[in-house]
């Protein structure tokens, strides 16, 4: 992003409450965001941990499908089991090229009938909409000028409810409409982090009030930083690191996210490879590596096999404070993928011993029931 400059960024509708709060802002995916407040990312970390913390997410890409039957359309486009979802429900799935790589992964949610709502990642934007545009070209693709904002941690109900009352009762990924200070919001129970909380979708003009009265609840401001630490301890998928139009569903471990009738019927771009690497194994998978030491490892560094031989790559690391050490994910052939395999990473020229483990390394935290 080295072209990018303070002309050329997009800010969100919360832009002026990340300065008065000191906020380090960096671009990302053509926008200035807050990597961090004044008590640093481990703090961040930490209070999403063990209190509640509020995220902007306003650069992801928001977006109405309106039309005949927009979820059993998406279902061209998409590996994931959308048209049985109910109203308020919610699906975590995967747009894939003819190579069966994701082009993008993204959350569909169910309006009704006629209306689905899908988020999309930041630097993905312009391409899956135009993609959902050309593929959905009898329906209605609208972009929302909206802001995003995630309340996140186990304080987080807690918080939101005195403005939101109800919301105590959606279950992790499920979603509602609700009226908050005369502004028509959108709240999920979801999130990215592995704890409990909530996603919620506001008219850009009121973002900026409804983040303070969260603030005046209880929650504290966290930016990229504790969110990219956050979701790798919760062994979650970054777009462009750890998944690519390189990378499979079947190889990141996003099998889950393939009900059993779109693995029977099939239907979607590169079907018939993504479904025969389910059946029979990928020739390589997304693992955990716990380095052994102190050092954090990052992406794009070399795994080796106890013979000294390449057998994949890193490409998310970084220290994990709930963990208490570095924390990485990678590809490895599939030989070397079970728990507990030795391998040496690459830091630096040096190597670094190191085991695969299962992931996520911090047990997520979701509200699954009532």
């Amino acid at each position: 992003m080295g072209d990018e400059n303070e002309t050329t960024l997009k800010r969100t509708p919360l832009d002026a409450l990340h300065r008065a709060h000191g906020a380090k802002m960096v671009p990302f995916a053509g926008f200035d965001m807050p990597l961090q407040y004044a008590g640093g990312i481990i703090a961040e970390h930490r209070a999403t941990r063990t209190g509640a913390t509020l995220f902007d997410v306003s650069h992801m890409g928001q977006a109405a499908i309106r039309g005949d039957s927009p979820l059993a359309a998406l279902e061209a486009l998409v590996p994931g089991d959308l048209a049985s979802l109910p109203v308020g429900g919610m699906r975590y799935t995967q747009l894939t090229n003819a190579h069966g790589g994701i082009v993008d992964d993204l959350m569909v949610t169910s309006v009704g009938e006629d209306y689905a709502f899908v988020v999309v990642n930041a630097s993905r934007r312009e391409a899956d909409f135009a993609l959902l545009g050309a593929g959905l070209d009898r329906l209605a693709v609208e972009e929302l000028d909206r802001a995003l904002i995630a309340l996140q941690g186990p304080r987080a109900a807690e918080i939101l409810v005195p403005l939101a009352p109800g919301a105590e009762e959606l279950r992790f990924m499920s979603a509602a409409p609700f009226m908050v200070d005369g502004s028509a919001i959108a709240i999920s129970r979801s999130g990215y982090t592995g704890e409990d909380g909530f996603e919620i979708s506001i008219p850009a003009q009121d973002a900026l009030r409804i983040a303070e009265r969260l603030l005046q609840g209880g929650a504290t401001l966290a930016g990229l930083g504790a969110r990219d630490s956050l979701r790798l301890e919760a062994g979650l998928c970054l777009y462009g690191n750890d998944i690519d139009e390189t990378t499979t569903p079947a190889e990141a471990g996003l099998g889950w996210s393939i009900g059993k009738r779109r693995r029977e019927e099939g239907g979607f771009p590169g079907a018939e490879i993504v479904l025969a690497q389910l059946r029979e194994g990928p020739v390589r998978r997304l693992v955990g590596i716990l380095p052994e030491g102190r050092q954090p490892v990052r992406a794009h560094a070399e795994i080796r096999n106890t013979s000294d031989e390449r057998i994949g790559e890193i490409t998310s690391g970084g220290f994990g404070p709930t963990v208490g050490g570095p924390v990485a994910m990678g590809y490895v052939a599939s030989a070397f993928a079970d728990p507990d395999t030795a391998v040496t990473v690459i830091l630096r020229d040096r190597p670094v011993p190191a085991r695969v483990v299962k992931l996520p390394f911090v047990s997520h935290r979701y509200f699954k029931k009532h």
